[in-house]
């Protein structure tokens, strides 16, 4: 506030009461205002006065929720604008023009809610891809089409589930802001322990495509490669799942003395290797299939099974046994 305040002198006394009159209309509006080199944010009740601080050079930051201003010290000017501004009132302040004729309304005006009621009658099942992602935008981007953002973060990404996937940075070409990318994360999360509990407690080898499925859901999308370990006890019902390394985009330094070591203390009687392909192409690597015989030869000495060692990627999946790499 301090550069807010004596960026605004009076030019008569040369004392900063302009400066302070602003400021308080500024709050009084429920605007804050900070400054940090030569960038001025403006956030609070913004929405209402949304087309003031665009006409006053202003720029909406989604991603840290404020509108910035480059350069000058805009304090004067919004003061001066919310000055000559009509009064505003009620929850849809700015929904009027300058004459306090109602402003027209958008194409997409009623849209959220004839999905909506798309939804509660036919289900979601219905919905195309892009559909079910402009109505999870729904609940965190407020008061736009969301429908092209859709659109693109499809054509960027490829699926939902590399979108609920997306890095941050890759996110901020599309000025997703943090409670769009928190949203994400939770959706992601959510498919991954929906598809866990269909194999949790239950013999996996009797459940093979429901294992496939939380394998695909906890792996497919990763950046970097995972090895994770599924320890089962002797009725093969899952005990635990594991991330037992973290790589790099091909390559995951895998320690068959550690394996044994968590098999044991878990008191596993067997194990499914399972491990991520970022590339998208599931065929097993010659470092693979060598590293798979590493882990077969120091467990099977201490009576512990390989079922199988599953490699995940976007294409699908591959599994050692089908392929015949552990016979």
């Amino acid at each position: 506030m301090g550069k807010a305040k004596r960026a605004a002198l009076d030019p008569v006394t040369g004392d900063d009461a302009l400066g302070d009159d602003a400021l308080v209309a500024l709050l009084a509006a429920g605007l804050r205002l900070k400054a940090s080199d030569n960038l001025w944010r403006v956030s609070g009740n913004t929405l209402p006065h949304r087309t003031l601080l665009r006409e006053a050079g202003g720029a909406w930051n989604r991603l840290d929720q404020c509108w910035e201003f480059a350069g000058e010290d805009p304090t004067m000017k919004l003061a001066a604008a919310l000055a000559a501004a009509p009064p505003t009132t009620g929850h849809n302040s700015g929904q009027y023009d300058g004459d306090g004729a109602e402003a027209p309304r958008p194409h997409y005006f009623g849209h959220r809610a004839r999905v909506r009621e798309r939804v509660l009658k036919a289900g979601v099942e219905t919905l195309a891809d892009y559909e079910l992602l402009e109505l999870l935008l729904f609940y965190s981007i407020e008061r736009i089409d969301t429908k092209p953002l859709a659109k693109a973060l499809l054509e960027r990404f490829g699926t939902l589930g590399d979108v609920f996937a997306a890095e941050p940075a890759q996110l901020r070409e599309f000025e997703i802001d943090q409670r769009t990318l928190v949203h994400f994360k939770a959706m992601r999360e959510a498919g991954r322990r929906l598809a866990e509990r269909k194999v949790k407690d239950m013999p996996v080898l009797t459940n093979w495509q429901q294992l496939i499925d939380y394998c695909h859901a906890a792996l497919a999308h990763e950046k970097t490669e995972q090895f994770r370990i599924l320890f089962l006890d002797r009725k093969n019902v899952l005990i635990a799942d594991e991330v037992q390394q973290r790589g790099t985009i091909d390559h995951t330094p895998v320690y068959p003395r550690e394996v044994v070591k968590r098999a044991l203390a878990l008191n596993a009687a067997a194990l499914i290797l399972v491990h991520n392909h970022p590339s998208g192409d599931p065929k097993p690597s010659r470092d693979d299939i060598e590293m798979t015989k590493e882990i077969r030869k120091a467990s099977e000495a201490l009576g512990i099974t390989i079922h199988d060692h599953l490699v995940i990627g976007r294409k699908g999946h591959a599994s050692f046994r089908s392929l015949g790499l552990l016979s």
